[in-house]
């Protein structure tokens, strides 16, 4: 019985070195291709420590760059970002099991076990049909979505709007943020256009929500009946959401540099937008630098909670955040059982769950202590773009193009650590040890 204890535990942490492996593969090889000299504009190479910056941004579904997205590359370069967005925001093993099965190939064990992981699931059965689901789902969203934006794009722009239109869509949908407007300015010239401001809502959403949650909502279509995950999952992001839209168009009421000067519709439609996006799109309607201090606070706060489980988004999820909350309001309660829709939480998952959360706290800490140091300048700002970095939001005050190599470096590590999950980061790197069977006397210790 230890032996298959054991043996099951070395194959759950081959498989988060995997993950975490896969993902440094593709980032080196965007890197490289991104150095090519037809990737830019000038047909001048792109320098490594900058193209490994905007690789990993885009295949960690970040949106935080360095060169101007929409000026600096050619098409091939912005084709390899768009591509390197795709396979990051779906994962490689989801790519790699479609690929297997075109082929004819069996997925045995081992490879069910790496999918369960990097889909986030509870089971292993089923895994692959999932897989097929997602790819499914998130070809018949990006071409919904990306048909209207082109039929809208191409009637200022002709073909070169069709692009955009896909191209966006695709970003949006894998929450990476990047755009094409060029200048660093994202969608602010599209702040009260009600076409593309509900069409990347939607599709930063849809991508955020989680496949379980989607594919729970399309078999059952009756809220009572999903599962207490995909229930836990819908409640917080409409809570996050309105919350969000309710407390940005409070703080920025009278900011003229934001919203202030906007009709009331465009005041709710740009708030709703800035609620939306921390969630881990990147796209912003407004001057990010322009905010006041407290919406700025509370941006890091909604990118630090990111998106849900198995979706394309980072963050420590918002059934993690959610579950904490719940076990805080219980235990003040003097209740020790988390109950959430009459539905008892494992205490396993209530563990993890702090778990995640001390080290997400920790490496934020961590990492913006270290850019402070190498760079002395604002630090709500710096806060701002590693809270970005490590939930791969995307979203940036404008610091993160004038930082130096090592800020960068922290932030490309940041961002690997976000989208792989720092959990699943810590532990392929930890070497993890046979639970002991010896007990020790219990301590008491002061606390509070």
């Amino acid at each position: 019985m230890k032996l298959s204890v054991m043996f099951k535990k070395c194959r759950v942490e081959s498989t988060y070195r995997l993950i975490a492996l896969t993902f440094f593969v593709l980032i080196m090889s965007g890197a490289l291709l991104l150095m090519l000299p037809k990737a830019s504009v000038t047909g001048e190479s792109l320098r490594f420590i900058d193209a490994l910056f905007t690789a990993t941004s885009a295949s960690c579904v970040t949106g935080l760059v360095v060169v101007d997205t929409g000026t600096y590359f050619s098409t091939f370069g912005q084709m390899i970002v768009i591509l390197l967005i795709q396979l990051g925001g779906l994962g490689i093993m989801t790519f790699a099991t479609l690929f297997s099965i075109a082929f004819g190939k069996k997925i045995n064990l081992q490879d069910r076990l790496r999918i369960q992981e990097s889909l986030n699931q509870d089971e292993i059965t089923g895994v692959v049909r999932m897989i097929l689901k997602v790819v499914k789902y998130t070809f018949c969203i990006e071409a919904f979505f990306g048909t209207i934006m082109a039929v809208y794009f191409y009637q200022g722009m002709g073909l070169k709007g069709i692009y955009w239109g896909y191209w966006h869509a695709v970003s949006a949908f894998c929450n990476a943020g990047f755009d094409l407007m060029g200048n660093y300015d994202s969608l602010v010239n599209y702040v009260g256009d009600w076409t593309i401001n509900l069409s990347i809502t939607s599709l930063i959403t849809l991508g955020s929500i989680g496949f379980a949650v989607m594919e729970d909502v399309l078999a059952k279509r009756n809220f009572r009946d999903l599962r207490l995950h995909s229930k836990i999952a819908i409640v917080t992001t409409l809570a996050l959401t309105i919350i969000g839209t309710l407390v940005i168009r409070w703080t920025e009421a009278g900011n003229v540099d934001t919203i202030a000067n906007l009709t009331e519709g465009e005041k709710m439609l740009a708030s709703y937008f800035q609620s939306i996006t921390p969630r881990t799109a990147g796209f912003n309607t407004v001057p990010l630098d322009k905010l006041r201090p407290a919406t700025a606070f509370l941006m890091v706060i909604w990118m630090m909670i990111g998106a849900s489980p198995g979706g394309t988004g980072g963050g420590i999820k918002t059934t993690t955040f959610a579950v904490a909350v719940l076990a805080v309001w219980n235990m003040l309660h003097n209740r020790f059982e988390v109950v959430a829709f009459q539905r008892s939480v494992d205490k396993s998952v209530i563990y993890r769950s702090f778990m995640i959360i001390v080290l997400a706290v920790l490496w934020v800490c961590t990492a913006t202590f270290l850019i402070a140091c190498f760079e002395q300048r604002n630090f709500l700002a710096f806060l701002f773009e590693v809270a970005s970095a490590f939930a791969t939001v995307g979203l940036s005050m404008g610091e993160t193009r004038s930082i130096c190599d090592a800020s960068k470096i922290v932030l490309i590590l940041t961002m690997f650590a976000g989208r792989v999950g720092i959990l699943t980061f810590a532990m392929a790197l930890t070497n993890r040890h046979p639970e002991s069977n010896i007990k020790y006397p219990k301590g008491k210790i002061a606390i509070g």
